[in-house]
């Protein structure tokens, strides 16, 4: 496993080479990134996925501010061009309970779980979240291997190796490797 040593965009190159170089050593043909912008993925199509689905996870609709979508319409056309799967939904490990919390002042037991996630780093947090919405969207199978890329803020630092369930099943998640991550 590669630590870095800080977390961050710094990351994303060698992170992504990492990933699909990990993907291909172990036979996985998706890889699920995160990209709110849309560049992490433009970098990784520019290295060697011929044969591989990628499907990329981008914040839902409002989540800076109300009504507004953070990749443009015309990134979102150049990746499905691409073959890219673009999944925007809402956040398997918030989604309507940060309503809740936000309103009362309190935590549910998903906000819990991404908290302990975080443990790994938010970037483990990430990769976890967007295997589950890949999932969800029916983009990948019910528990199968995956290669998941995320990161801290913009870029990518994180890349594990998954067998994602549904979030209404999201215990039956189960992480194989972490292939790369940020130290804590």
């Amino acid at each position: 496993m590669k630590l870095f040593a800080r977390p961050g965009k710094e990351n994303t190159a060698e992170t992504l080479k990492i990933a699909v170089e990990g993907a291909k050593a172990r036979g996985i043909s998706k890889i699920v990134i995160a990209s709110n912008s849309g560049q992490s993925v433009q970098e990784l199509l520019k290295l060697d996925v011929a044969g591989m689905k990628i499907v990329c996870v981008s914040h839902v609709c409002g989540f800076k501010n109300p009504g507004e979508q953070e990749m443009s319409d015309e990134v979102r056309a150049e990746l499905e061009k691409s073959g890219v799967k673009v999944v925007t939904m809402t956040h398997a490990l918030s989604g309507g309970e940060r309503a809740i919390s936000n309103k009362f002042h309190g935590l549910g037991p998903m906000e819990v779980a991404a908290y302990t996630l975080r443990m790994f780093g938010q970037g483990t947090k990430v990769c976890v979240e967007i295997a589950l919405m890949a999932a969800d969207a029916g983009a990948i199978g019910y528990r199968e291997p995956v290669m998941a890329i995320g990161g801290t803020g913009t870029g990518e630092d994180t890349a594990i190796v998954l067998r994602a369930g549904h979030t209404a099943s999201w215990l039956d998640t189960k992480v194989d490797e972490i292939l790369c991550k940020p130290q804590p």
